[in-house]
């Protein structure tokens, strides 16, 4: 009997999409667009995925990445196998499913997987290359646990500090934002989305999210028209575009000027259209819904999906998707309100990542090879590179780092020293045992002739015998405080350990609490040499903490290996190269304190405002034990055309007496413009490795196209006349020509 064309695998893709739609009646093609977050035990899962298949043909289903999903090797192929098995040979088409994950930072709700910092320390690395690598590595964790989807990578732009979600971003630069969104979508679907180690990557929150009112999750983004392109648009386009291009988005919750994007048109299609984007759109978890409950701007869930597909809309992800979705779409067909050719529209680019990750030859995965994938020696050693190239030194008075690591006795302390859910941050298992605490890093540098003595002192929010933390202090050499946040996500509603929401961490309060200042005090006030540790997912506002304690090193939210990584730079084998991605203020009331403002007026002189945009630390921050020079600034041109791309080339040299590496940051300035622009903006960046006494040429690319301003018919334009390069405190200035 011969085979039909989709299940012949000798034809090519869109034959076989093309076949397959013909074949469909609508609900069956509905069917495909519908997302299922199944959770629970794996029998609750398979019941929830099935019975779903059976009652609405249910193409996608999302039952891993969350806290009550399965979690062992064991229980997530179980579950892969049965549900895909199940589809395939009960239903009439035999259509596998499309498996989703929700893995920012790697496979963080598997037990074992190998899990590195978050976003917001992977951009301190500015190492792309190591980003794309360890977005490899999540892409096999997952691929070998069932997923062919990941939901990632977050290209918001962080411009407010107090958001809950500051920790999934790349930072307050649109072009570190986008550059490091593109390494994770290279790494997550390699070459393209066939084989067994990739999986398609999903951009969010597209356009807009990363500016909320007042760092409320999901308020309004009130941005105008050249903000929102110049600062946030940006960074999702270099992702959407990056290899061969992004297999989908997912838009964001927010409102822009007003406007939900999951239901509006203008900042949804019609923007990817612009951006050439093929894939499909899949809504935010009750993103749809989101339009009639809380935005108001339609009265009904059947109102709420067509302006959804209207907008652009492909896929429904909720709970439930299949049976709140189902008869809204079909309904909408079946109406005329929706063309069927609209439909197909949506359908073909699912059916098609279907076809292009090989599923309809073979869904089911291996248990032996998952259990012998998950966070093998290759994978943590990623994971570990990455935590350490993200350590960033904020401060060394006296240059009291790095401790020599053969002292008699080094004291610990504080809430985030022993507790991986901390170092882990959100988006990971509440429960983690798999991995590497401070205080296991810091007894595994120091070695066996070291004692290494702990004291909490503090939870979150709680003192905790400061005078036990005293008297341990003051007996030993060195003392390590790691202060900071917990877990959380959205708006901290999974901070558990330190209480409800509401309580510090939260949105209201950027400082620590007094507990973790008064530990920090008790430490340093015993006169022992201490360096504290800030594991956290935002830029905390720590002045207090940085006028009492000598060094002061960020490890964000540092992963499975951060305990590693944070000993061996406070004890000297790692050299500190982190470079903040994001300014940190001196108070929650100096916000905002972007580098890349806009030019502002000084109407009634400087004494009215003192320091009033200055940074406790600003972006691109972050010292060494090396001393690194940058010389000898040139550019490639002193006049060329508003397209073309200026190569700034400096001499970085190691001047120190052991080999390192260091972040080189190229800024740029509009020097006079028709409409107000940025202070200054980052053109380009490297991670430059030398041994020492060495030197290197490195050259940074301008692209002059991302100055233009936005002109009031909409245009972007590069204005002729001078623009200011600065690397270091080396400047050179290039003229766009008439």
């Amino acid at each position: 009997m011969p085979t039909v064309p989709y299940r012949d695998p000798t034809e090519d893709v869109e034959t076989r999409v093309a076949d397959l739609l013909d074949r469909m009646t609508v609900e069956e093609k509905v069917g495909q667009l519908l997302v299922e977050p199944a959770t629970g035990s794996v029998d609750e899962v398979v019941d929830t995925v099935t019975s779903n298949v059976d009652r609405h043909h249910l193409g996608q289903a999302s039952p891993f990445g969350r806290e009550d999903a399965p979690d062992t090797p064991e229980a997530m192929v179980e579950v892969a196998n049965t549900i895909q098995a199940y589809a395939v040979e009960e239903t009439r088409l035999g259509i596998p499913l499309l498996l989703i994950s929700n893995a920012v930072h790697g496979n963080a709700y598997a037990k074992g997987a190998a899990v590195a910092p978050h976003n917001l320390g992977m951009a301190a690395t500015r190492d792309p290359e190591l980003l794309e690598e360890m977005a490899s590595v999540t892409a096999t964790e997952l691929a070998v646990t069932g997923a062919h989807q990941n939901y990632d990578p977050i290209c918001d732009v962080g411009r407010e500090p107090r958001w809950g979600r500051v920790f999934e971003t790349f930072g307050e630069s649109p072009r570190l934002c986008g550059a490091m969104g593109a390494a994770k979508v290279r790494g997550y679907q390699g070459d393209g989305i066939a084989g067994e180690e990739t999986v398609l990557a999903t951009v969010k929150h597209f356009p807009a999210y990363g500016e909320p009112v007042r760092g409320e999750d999901g308020a309004v983004n009130e941005l105008s028209e050249s903000t929102f392109r110049r600062m946030h648009l940006r960074a999702h386009a270099a992702a959407i575009e990056a290899g061969g291009g992004a297999e989908a988005v997912m838009p964001s919750y927010a409102a822009v000027d007003g406007f939900p994007v999951h239901g509006t048109r203008k900042y949804l299609g019609d923007l990817l259209d612009g951006l050439e984007f093929d894939g499909f759109v899949v809504s935010d978890h009750h993103g749809v819904r989101m339009l009639h409950d809380d935005h108001q701007v339609t009265g009904s869930l059947r109102e709420s999906t067509l302006a959804a597909v209207g907008a652009g809309m492909d896929a429904f992800l909720d709970q439930p998707a299949a049976g709140t979705y189902a008869d809204a779409l079909v309904g909408l067909v079946e109406s005329g309100e929706v063309d069927e050719e609209r439909l197909d529209e949506s359908v073909a680019p699912v059916l098609e990542a279907k076809f292009e990750s090989g599923l309809f030859e073979d869904p089911s995965v291996d248990l032996e090879r998952a259990k012998e994938t998950l966070r093998t020696d290759d994978h943590r050693e990623v994971a570990l590179d990455a935590a350490r190239e993200s350590m960033t030194l904020l401060q060394n008075e006296g240059e009291v780092l790095p401790f020599d690591p053969t002292v008699s006795e080094v004291f610990v302390a504080g809430p985030n020293a022993d507790d991986l859910d901390h170092q882990f941050g959100g988006w990971s298992r509440g429960d983690n045992e798999d991995g590497v605490s401070i205080r296991d890093g810091v007894a595994a540098v120091t070695g066996d002739e070291t004692s290494v003595t702990f004291e909490q002192g503090a939870t979150m929010t709680e003192s905790r015998d400061l005078d036990a933390v005293a008297r341990k202090a003051a007996s030993a050499d060195v003392a390590v405080v790691a202060v900071g946040e917990s877990q959380y996500i959205h708006e901290f509603a999974l901070a558990e350990k330190s209480g409800e929401t509401g309580e510090f961490p939260t949105r209201s309060q950027l400082h620590l609490p007094d507990a973790q200042r008064e530990l920090v005090e008790a430490v340093v006030d015993s006169g022992t040499p201490t360096a504290v540790v800030l594991v956290t997912g935002r830029p905390l506002a720590v002045a207090d903490v940085a006028d009492a304690a000598p060094a002061l090193l960020m490890a964000y939210y540092p992963g499975s290996e951060g305990g590693t990584a944070v000993a061996e730079t406070l004890f000297g084998e790692h050299n500190p190269s982190g470079t903040l991605p994001i300014s940190m203020p001196r108070s929650a009331g100096h916000l905002p304190t972007r580098f890349n403002r806009s030019r502002d007026t000084d109407v009634v002189g400087p004494h009215e405002h003192p320091a009033s945009y200055d940074p406790l630390f600003p972006f691109g921050h972050g010292l060494s034990y090396i001393d690194f020079t940058v010389e000898d600034l040139s550019l490639s041109a002193e006049t060329v055309a508003p397209d073309e791309t200026v190569e700034a080339t400096v001499t970085v040299r190691n001047a120190g007496q052991r080999p390192g590496a260091t972040a080189v940051d190229c800024y740029v300035s509009d020097v006079q413009s028709s409409r107000v622009t940025p202070v200054r903006e980052l053109a380009d960046f490297a991670r430059v490795e030398l041994d020492a006494g060495d030197a290197a040429e490195v050259t940074l690319g301008v692209d002059v196209s991302d100055f233009g301003v936005r002109q009031p018919d909409g245009e972007r334009v590069v204005e002729p006349g001078a623009f200011e390069v600065q690397i270091g405190d080396e400047t050179a200035r290039f003229a766009v020509a008439e």
